[in-house]
C-alpha cells in the first residue's frame, strides 16, 4: 500500500535517479492498454475520456496501443490548457498521427456513443470530492452507460487514500492502479488490479527530493512549525547552540535552551535569536525536572534532549525521569541516548546515535550500517522508537519501514554535524510525522554540505546559512 503524497514523493525520486516521468507515462499508458485488451476483443469500440493532467497523459498514451480497437479519445477541455508538458505532447502526438480526437469545450456536448468499454482518465490520485463540469457530465454517461468502465489509477472523484467518493464520482468496473495499490481502492466494488511500471525499488528505499515535497502551508502563523525546547549544555556548550539554531534554519518558530546558569553567557552570545532559559544549577539534576516537564507539555515543544548534557549520574537520572514523564515528541542525541532503552516512556522518540551510541545502546555493532539495515530495523522494533543511526550512509528505521540517506561528504566526521542534525529533525516533527521527519533531516543535513562543497575544511557552523537553502525542493 502507497498514500498519494508517498507516490508523489516516489516519483519524484525515480525522476532523480533517472527515471522522469515522461517514461514511467509511457509505462503507465502501455500497462492501461494492457488491461483493455484484457477485457474487450479486438475491434471493440473503446472511448477514453481523459483529463488535462498526467492522469488523462496515461490515457492518451493508452491510445496509441490500441490499434487494434475503434478507439474515440475525448479530451475534457482545450488542448492548450493541458497542465503537464507530457502531458500535452501525448496529445499532440494523437493529433499528428491523425487518431480519432476531440476536444470537449461544453460539457452539453459530451457524447460517449455506444463504446463496450470506456477508459475513465479525468481525474488522478490528487483529486477528490464532489465532480465539476465537465467531468460531472462525463462521469454520470459512464454510470449510465453499459459499457465496462476501467478506471486509471482511481475512479474519478474518490479519494485513493480513504476510498470515499464525491458527489457524482465514477462507479469503476475495473481500476489499473501504478507501482503499488491505493489505500482506498480496498473498498470500491471493482476488480484492482496493480501494474509495475518500471520505478525502482532505491525510489522508495533511499531519501530523496521527493521527501521534501511537503509544501509550507502558505496560511500557517507562528507556533504552527513548531517549538523546539533543546536541553543540552553543561559541559559543552557548542552542542545545544548548534542544535538549535539549526532548527531555526530548517523551520521551527522559537528555539529555547535549557541550561546551567553558568554556561548561560557563551551559549546567550552565540545568537540572538536562542530564548535562553538557564536553571540555577551546575548540571541537569532531577531537580530540575518537573519544571522542564511543565513547560515543554504546556507549549507542546518539541525537545531535543541531550546536546552537551554529559554523562553525571544524576544528569542520566534527571533524563530518565525526564522521558519517563514526557508524551510528546523528542529527540534523544549524545549523552541522553545511554538512557533510553532502560526508560518506559509514551513520548515520540527519534534517537540519533553514531554507530558506537549504536552499539552502546544494544544496537549492531559494525562500521557499514547500510549493509546492516536489517539489523537496524530489527532493534529499532526491539526498542519500541525511531532509530535514525548516523554513518556515511545514515540508517533510519521505525521497526517496520527502514530507508537510507546517502548524501553528504566526508568532512561532515568534523565534530557538531550531529548536533544540527538533532535541530533539522526536531524542525521537521513539527510538520512531518515522526518517520517521515527522521528520513527528511538527514538528507536535508547532508544536502547542505553538498551545497557548500568545503572538502576537509568543513565546520559544523558553517553548515547553518546552507540549511534553508538544502531544504527548497527545486534546488
Amino acid at each position: 500500500m502507497i498514500t498519494t503524497d508517498r507516490m508523489a514523493a516516489v516519483d519524484a525520486n525515480a525522476a532523480a535517479l533517472g527515471v522522469p516521468q515522461k517514461q514511467l507515462m509511457e509505462s503507465s499508458g502501455n500497462a492501461v492498454a494492457r488491461a483493455v485488451r484484457d477485457l474487450v476483443d479486438p475491434g471493440s469500440r473503446i472511448a477514453i475520456v481523459a483529463g488535462r493532467g498526467n492522469n488523462g497523459g496515461d490515457a492518451l498514451v493508452a491510445a496509441r496501443f490500441l490499434d487494434e480497437f475503434d478507439t474515440h479519445t475525448l479530451l475534457l477541455g482545450r488542448a492548450e490548457t493541458i497542465s503537464t508538458d507530457i502531458a500535452r505532447e501525448n496529445w499532440d502526438a494523437l493529433d499528428e498521427a491523425k487518431y480519432d480526437v476531440e476536444e470537449v469545450q461544453d460539457s452539453r456536448a459530451i457524447g460517449l456513443g455506444d463504446p463496450d468499454l470506456v477508459v475513465d482518465a479525468m481525474l488522478g490520485t490528487g483529486i477528490s470530492g464532489d465532480l465539476r463540469e465537465p467531468e460531472a457530465t462525463a462521469a454520470r454517461e459512464m454510470n449510465e452507460s453499459d459499457a465496462t468502465v476501467l478506471s486509471v489509477d482511481v475512479p474519478s472523484g474518490v479519494d485513493a487514500d480513504t476510498g470515499e467518493g464525491g458527489a457524482g464520482a465514477v462507479e469503476a468496473d475495473h481500476v489499473v492502479t501504478f507501482h503499488d495499490s491505493k489505500p482506498g481502492l480496498d473498498s470500491l466494488d471493482a476488480d484492482v488490479r496493480v501494474e509495475d511500471i518500471g520505478i525502482p525499488a532505491a525510489a522508495e528505499r533511499f531519501v530523496g527530493p521527493g521527501d521534501l515535497a511537503v509544501e509550507t502551508d502558505p496560511r500557517a502563523r507562528k507556533g504552527d512549525s513548531g517549538r523546539v525546547m533543546v536541553i543540552g549544555g553543561g559541559p559543552y556548550t557548542g552542542a545545544p547552540a548548534l542544535a538549535a539554531q539549526s532548527s531555526l534554519r530548517a523551520g521551527a518558530d522559537l528555539a529555547f535552551v535549557s541550561i546551567p546558569e553558568r554556561v548561560f553567557d557563551p551559549i546567550a552570545g552565540y545568537a540572538e535569536d536562542l530564548i535562553v532559559q538557564p536553571y540555577d544549577a551546575p548540571r541537569l539534576g532531577p531537580d530540575q525536572v518537573d519544571d522542564l516537564l511543565d513547560t515543554a507539555t504546556r507549549h507542546d515543544d518539541i525537545v531535543v534532549l541531550g546536546p552537551g548534557l554529559g554523562t553525571a549520574d544524576e544528569t542520566l537520572d534527571a533524563v530518565a525521569e525526564f522521558l519517563s514523564g514526557f508524551d510528546g515528541r523528542a529527540v534523544v542525541d549524545a549523552d541522553a541516548l545511554s538512557v533510553v532503552p532502560e526508560v518506559d516512556t509514551d513520548a515520540t522518540l527519534v534517537c540519533t546515535p553514531n554507530r558506537h551510541e549504536l552499539a552502546e545502546m544494544g544496537g549492531p555493532d559494525v562500521d557499514d550500517l547500510a549493509a546492516h539495515a536489517d539489523e537496524i530495523e530489527a532493534f529499532a522494533a526491539d526498542l519500541g522508537h525511531i532509530v535514525l543511526a548516523k554513518a556515511k550512509d545514515d540508517v533510519i528505521s521505525n521497526g517496520k519501514r527502514t530507508r537510507i540517506s546517502r548524501v553528504g561528504t566526508p568532512g561532515m566526521t568534523v565534530g557538531g554535524t550531529g548536533d544540527l542534525l538533532a535541530g533539522i529533525t526536531a524542525a521537521q516533527l513539527g510538520t512531518r510525522e515522526a518517520f517521515d521527519a527522521a528520513c527528511v533531516a538527514p538528507y536535508v543535513n547532508g544536502r547542505a554540505a553538498e551545497a557548500l562543497d568545503r572538502g576537509s575544511g568543513l565546520m559544523a557552523s558553517d553548515l547553518l546559512d546552507a540549511i534553508p537553502e538544502a531544504m527548497r525542493v527545486d534546488r
